[in-house]
């Protein structure tokens, strides 16, 4: 487990350094990011000086060496607009992310696991067409155009819950968040349905598929020959089995959900890391760019290192070292 553990770090360093590299390339190609700091009565000489305060004028491997350094303190960058460390910036949004990505995590899990499993037990069932059916509409429906749909039908036609914005929070032993109060909760229900649109129908595919695959196994059969009743086959055996490939895929889509976020920020105006990239881009504030990509990397590798951990602990038979027996 240690050596795993080591040779894990040094991929994930090995990523991390790419992303950096890649993140802090493109600022170049955002635009000037003067445009947004000064106006346009500054002259051009107080531009360039400006310009040169800022290290904007380095050649690209000062500025990086220069980024490289400080990021490893844990310096980032300042945010040009709000004028605080574009570490702390994001960090400030982060909880308002997490609560969007944990309801849309909920939803997914409860609804695809059950869905899954009858629709892999009782394949040739009306319920198993209609939820099939939902699946295959559901992954050919964008995120923003769901929405939009569920905003006008909930929020505009019924006026049953509020269309924009993250509502009331409370603050409870040290964490500020909407899921301690009424209205913080009713905010979360439309953004987090919405978010969960998109990894939903594929949960929903993959829990059946993977059934279906174990239940025809060798292994299964025997149980069966030995009398196993069914509950105990289908929930204790076949559905453990089922669960690996599931945690794979669902370890990589928490971090897709966290870049995925962006779109539903912006259509319900809620305030989380999503809106803030979006905004960040319009003002090309590149410190907060950059930081917010590798924010965004960090998360997908250490959720990746996280689901390879807890193969061990799902099926103990799993070579973390990859080395022979």
């Amino acid at each position: 487990m240690f050596s795993f553990l080591v040779k894990r770090l040094y991929q994930a360093l090995i990523v991390m350094f790419v992303i950096s590299l890649v993140a802090f390339a493109i600022q170049d190609n955002l635009g000037d990011p003067l445009r947004e700091l000064v106006g346009q009565s500054v002259s051009e000489s107080e531009r360039q000086a400006l310009r040169d305060d800022l290290g904007l004028n380095d050649p690209f491997f000062t500025k990086y060496t220069r980024f490289v350094g400080n990021a490893i303190q844990g310096d980032f960058g300042t945010s040009y607009f709000y004028k605080k460390p574009a570490a702390e910036v994001i960090l400030d949004k982060l909880v308002a992310t997490l609560e969007l990505v944990f309801g849309a995590s909920l939803i997914i899990v409860l609804m695809s696991i059950p869905l899954g499993v009858y629709s892999a037990i009782h394949p040739k069932s009306v319920f198993t067409k209609l939820v099939m059916a939902f699946s295959s509409i559901g992954i050919s429906i964008p995120v923003f155009l769901t929405a939009i749909m569920l905003m006008y039908v909930f929020s505009i036609e019924l006026g049953w819950l509020p269309s924009y914005g993250r509502g009331d929070t409370m603050n409870l032993l040290g964490w500020e968040s909407g899921y301690f109060t009424r209205d913080g909760l009713a905010h979360l229900v439309l953004p987090s349905v919405s978010l969960a649109s998109i990894m939903l129908p594929l949960f929903i595919r993959l829990v059946r598929s993977e059934m279906l695959e174990v239940l025809s196994s060798e292994y299964i059969k025997f149980g069966r020959a030995k009398g196993l009743s069914s509950k105990k086959i289908y929930y204790q055996h076949a559905l453990k089995n089922t669960m690996l490939p599931v945690l794979t895929v669902g370890g990589v889509q928490i971090g897709t959900m966290v870049a995925y976020t962006i779109l539903t920020e912006t259509v319900f105006q809620w305030p989380g890391t999503g809106f803030l990239f979006l905004e960040a881009i319009n003002r090309v504030d590149t410190p907060l760019i950059t930081a917010y990509v590798i924010f965004v990397g960090l998360v997908f590798v250490v959720t990746n290192t996280i689901v390879d951990l807890m193969y061990g602990l799902i099926n103990p038979t799993v070579n973390l070292t990859g080395k022979g027996a």
